[in-house]
């Protein structure tokens, strides 16, 4: 609690036409229990609503203006504009529990911690949004199996303010929230620098709640992977977040969707596509057992959903694929 007291952290918060939900995170915020001292900065991002006006009608709230450059270029204006030592992230649409920051910002007692991240959780009743709770509870479990992690995402997320400008923030090549969080957190690890999981850190997020904006979102979340790995390939093999399952899972929606075309000239691969598929359900496995556990109903529906996520994720991968070659021959 001393540490604590002593410590003065600065809470980031990127923001574009974000008018209906960031009330209710600059609330939390003012309500948290942190022994310290700790300032909140909104980062506008060219929003087009009066996001800006309302930031400036919370007591103490800081509040600075960009053109539209995306949540990276937000977030280390941000930074530079901090007074803590400690820079802590979240996102406009995320609700802090009450011990939220002070989770946070323990574990830089341990002058070798550098990154921190939190967990979300979340009041939805949505079955897409209940999914997709399960589906990040299910990527904590790797979290929390690893000795070492290399995965920090910005809607919790904390840093020694230091090291974050030193290694210049996340990149602004991710113009959208695509990858530039692990992609900052893959740099510190490369680096030997500690970062740690902390699942008591909650905060409660708005997920999405149709069955399009899920896939929309991890269309949108493959299509810039590529970049990702090719600034860290050897990150294509393994990290400490990402399920090995569900990069087979992918390459097994190639080879059914592949096997399908094929057998329109050929009609011996429907075989081969069949034989696709249900390896592809068999990859299911431990995510629907680990869902039935957690929730029944998302349990028993995860099948379908998680082809659907799959075929999502592939189309980005290609989407993203086509638009490097364009953009190399152009």
């Amino acid at each position: 609690m001393s540490f604590l007291a002593g410590l003065k952290a600065s809470v980031i918060i990127p923001a574009y036409n974000a008018s209906k939900v960031l009330p209710r995170c600059l609330d939390a915020l003012q309500n948290q229990s942190f022994p310290g001292k700790f300032d909140v900065i909104v980062v506008d991002d060219g929003s087009k609503d009066n996001t800006a006006e309302i930031a400036k009608g919370f007591k103490g709230v800081r509040v600075f203006s960009q053109q539209n450059a995306g949540p990276a270029v937000a977030r280390n204006a941000g930074a530079k504009q901090a007074q803590g030592e400690i820079v802590v992230f979240t996102d406009a649409d995320c609700v802090p529990s009450k011990n939220w920051l002070k989770k946070m910002v323990a574990p830089f007692s341990d002058p070798m911690v550098v990154g921190v991240q939190g967990a979300y959780k979340t009041r939805q009743k949505e079955i897409i949004a209940r999914f997709t709770q399960v589906e990040v509870e299910y990527r904590y479990k790797r979290l929390k199996n690893s000795k070492k992690i290399d995965w920090i995402g910005s809607y919790s997320a904390a840093y020694r303010r230091d090291i974050f400008l030193e290694e210049t923030g996340f990149l602004s090549s991710f113009p959208t929230a695509s990858g530039e969080d692990p992609e900052l957190s893959y740099r510190l690890a490369e680096k030997k620098y500690k970062l740690v999981f902390k699942e008591d850190a909650t905060i409660y997020h708005f997920h999405p709640v149709s069955l399009f904006d899920l896939m929309k979102k991890k269309f949108t979340h493959a299509k810039w992977r590529l970049l990702l790995y090719s600034l860290h390939p050897e990150k294509t093999v393994r990290d400490s977040y990402t399920p090995q399952g569900l990069k087979f899972e992918i390459l097994a929606v190639f080879g059914t969707i592949f096997a399908l075309l094929l057998s329109l000239v050929w009609q011996d691969m429907l075989f081969f596509a069949m034989a696709g598929f249900i390896f592809l359900l068999l990859l299911m496995v431990p995510f629907v057992f680990f869902a039935l556990k957690r929730d029944f109903l998302i349990g028993v529906l995860s099948p379908a959903i998680l082809l659907l996520r799959d075929v999502a994720f592939a189309f980005g991968l290609l989407s993203g694929a086509f638009k490097r070659v364009w953009n190399s021959n152009n």
